[in-house]
């Protein structure tokens, strides 16, 4: 049973983590290369979309990550397990502190309604996405690595 919740965890993890990854490298550029407002507009339905999906997945993550640790805590890979614990913990409260402060206004934007300097919170945003997308992949790393 303990090796279903070890996979099981990886893979929510893992997925989560690529969704996160694609949102970094791939989604904002593409709508960063749209005409007009449509990246921004673009941006605006992706914060409502992943806004009300990713803080279930995060929590779900965690709460996995957390039965596997207690779960597992004979076995090797517990302090592994842990420790991708504590740096999931890490990526929620820099989400709460730092990220939805800004998806949440972003989401409300139109063109006619953005603030002057929406493109500075974006890149605000973005930055701190990026050093979060670290945090989650070390994470998931450390899950992988616990597998052996």
């Amino acid at each position: 049973m303990l090796n279903a919740l070890e996979v099981v965890t990886v893979v929510v993890v893992g997925v989560m983590v690529g969704v996160e990854f694609s949102v970094a490298v791939v989604i904002n550029r593409i709508l960063d290369a749209l005409p007009e407002d449509s990246g921004q507009l673009g941006r605006s339905h992706g914060g409502r979309m992943l806004g009300a999906v990713m803080p279930v997945w995060y929590i779900t993550s965690l709460v996995l990550v957390g039965v596997w640790a207690v779960a597992g805590w004979h076995r090797p890979g517990a302090g592994l397990v842990v420790t991708a614990g504590v740096l999931l913990i890490l990526s929620v409260v820099m989400s709460l502190l730092l990220l939805v402060p800004i998806n949440n206004r972003g989401k409300t934007w139109t063109p006619e309604n953005r603030p002057a300097d929406w493109k500075e919170q974006m890149n605000r945003w973005e930055r701190y996405h990026y050093v979060r997308v670290a945090v989650i992949i070390a994470a998931f790393a450390l899950l992988a690595a616990a597998l052996t």
